[in-house]
């Protein structure tokens, strides 16, 4: 009876506790707006962008901001220390330069600490009382600077823990061994293209308790990153159902974050990917200031120690199954014989104007049989012949006369390359072209003479009985009965 009654006990308190949290992180999400960082809208930033930000801190009594070192070309690697509790937490983001969502999300939570009176005075105190956190945002100035995942050196600095030959893998090195925090949060962008397992949704948060030997064994320090992972699930799991994933968790001798569970500190991987209709990761960003404060918390209470371990193991492993456009069963036509195929098509962004814009390059990236993979857009072709689109007859010359051009009406007719006389390659007349949803020739340039295959661009037409369905400009989809023309979507060739 004695041991019913206890068993009763935890699960009251437990449930009690998963009502909290869940609580807790609803309200997080719902206010998140009034802590936003407001200068940062989007994810090409850079070291000048966030460093005023920073100095700003340097003069409130609630931080400790202290210059811990340079990057390769010299730029200052800023440590900001917050709380006066005795469990460290160390956090650091943009080790890889092109991977900036948690940047923005710790600004916000700056916000947070820094304000009063709202309702949230009692968490505040908690962290702030019982954890001291270490933030290191942005350990690699010169990758963002570039819009790059490496340093200006050229190394992955997540494969230089024990090589050590990057200054920003010393200064990481250094802190942890100065410090010796309880707790690291190790925060990275992914691929949008990862899924949940093998389905159609995308992981936009991931996770991993890396680990620390190739046997994958679990230790106390290890154990706790699993726990802590359990509790941050069930909290995203609210918002963003059934789109949590997590990495396989093969050890990585040359990573920080094996050797940071090897060296003592429990270890949370956090890896930000897609979500529909959020390009710039905002909706991904709040997800990232929930996530960690409410995982601070849980630090702070100690109320991750009720969760069990084996749950990490029921979050789904990431897999590649996703393409960003997948054409279904479309009836490709090749020296003068007909089959059907399937195409896999994939944006993926480069970089412009000091690396602080994109366009996009639409490719064939997979040919054949796709019945085992997914597209985040998908046609169902079956009944369209593939077709290539025909130029435009009249060379345009300006980018005030391509703005006049009437795509629909074009794309109808069969045309979608659209041939420029030297078009400028200043930024402004790039953007411009950039937006127009045309394949741009060169003066020269000629359109593919066969079909789309790998490596080609995805620019071509799908017609039933000769009459236009879908124009696929650059990997983008026009479609002719519902019409629309989306920024951003054109290509130069």
């Amino acid at each position: 009876m004695k041991s019913l009654l206890t068993l009763l006990f935890f699960f009251s308190v437990s449930v009690t506790s998963y009502s909290q949290s869940n609580e807790l992180a609803e309200k997080l999400m719902k206010s998140h707006d009034q802590f936003k960082e407001k200068s940062l809208t989007n994810r090409r930033f850079k070291h000048k962008d966030i460093h005023p930000l920073i100095i700003k801190r340097s003069t409130l009594k609630s931080y400790e901001v202290s210059k811990v070192g340079e990057s390769f070309e010299g730029r200052s690697i800023t440590m900001l220390k917050v709380g006066k509790g005795p469990h460290k937490i160390m956090a650091w983001s943009q080790m890889h330069g092109d991977e900036p969502t948690a940047t923005m999300a710790t600004f916000d939570i700056f916000n947070f600490l820094e304000a009063k009176g709202d309702g949230f005075d009692k968490l505040r105190k908690t962290i702030l009382d019982s954890t001291t956190i270490y933030f290191i945002p942005m350990l690699n100035p010169d990758g963002a600077e570039r819009y790059q995942r490496r340093n200006a050196q050229g190394f992955d600095l997540n494969r230089d823990a024990v090589f050590l030959q990057a200054p920003e893998a010393k200064i990481l090195k250094e802190l942890q061994n100065t410090i010796k925090p309880e707790f690291g949060f190790n925060l990275h962008d992914q691929s949008p293209r990862y899924s949940v397992g093998r389905s159609e949704k995308k992981a936009t948060i991931s996770f991993l308790a890396t680990a620390y030997d190739y046997p994958r064994s679990i230790n106390s320090v290890r154990e706790k990153s699993m726990q802590l992972i359990v509790k941050m699930n069930r909290n995203l799991q609210k918002f963003i159902p059934g789109q949590v994933g997590r990495y396989a968790d093969d050890h990585e001798p040359r990573a920080f974050g094996d050797n940071f569970q090897k060296w003592g500190t429990t270890l949370i991987l956090i890896e930000s990917g897609g979500y529909d209709g959020d390009p710039e990761k905002q909706y991904i960003r709040k997800l990232n200031f929930m996530t960690l404060l409410t995982a601070f918390e849980a630090i702070s209470l100690k109320t991750y120690t009720k969760e069990n371990k084996a749950r990490y193991e029921d979050i789904p492993e990431n897999g590649r199954s996703l393409f960003d456009l997948v054409v279904r069963g479309a009836t490709i036509k090749k020296s003068e014989k007909s089959f059907l195929s399937d195409l896999g098509i994939n944006r993926n962004e480069v970089n412009y104007s000091n690396a602080e814009k994109f366009f996009y390059s639409g490719k064939v990236e997979e040919y054949g049989d796709l019945s085992t993979v997914f597209g985040t857009q998908e046609i169902n072709a079956s009944g369209l012949v593939l077709e290539n689109g025909r130029v435009y007859p009249t060379t345009i010359s300006t980018t005030e006369d391509l703005k006049k051009l009437n795509a629909k009406a074009l794309f109808k007719q069969g045309y979608i390359y659209v041939r420029m006389a030297n078009p400028d390659n200043d930024n402004t007349s790039l953007s411009i072209i950039y937006d127009q949803p045309f394949h741009i020739l060169r003066n020269g340039k000629t359109p593919p003479a066969v079909t789309p295959e790998i490596g080609s661009f995805g620019t071509f037409l799908l017609k039933r009985n000769n009459v236009v369905r879908y124009a696929i400009v650059n990997g983008f989809v026009y479609d002719m009965e519902n019409f629309k023309v989306f920024d951003g979507n054109g290509v130069i060739e």
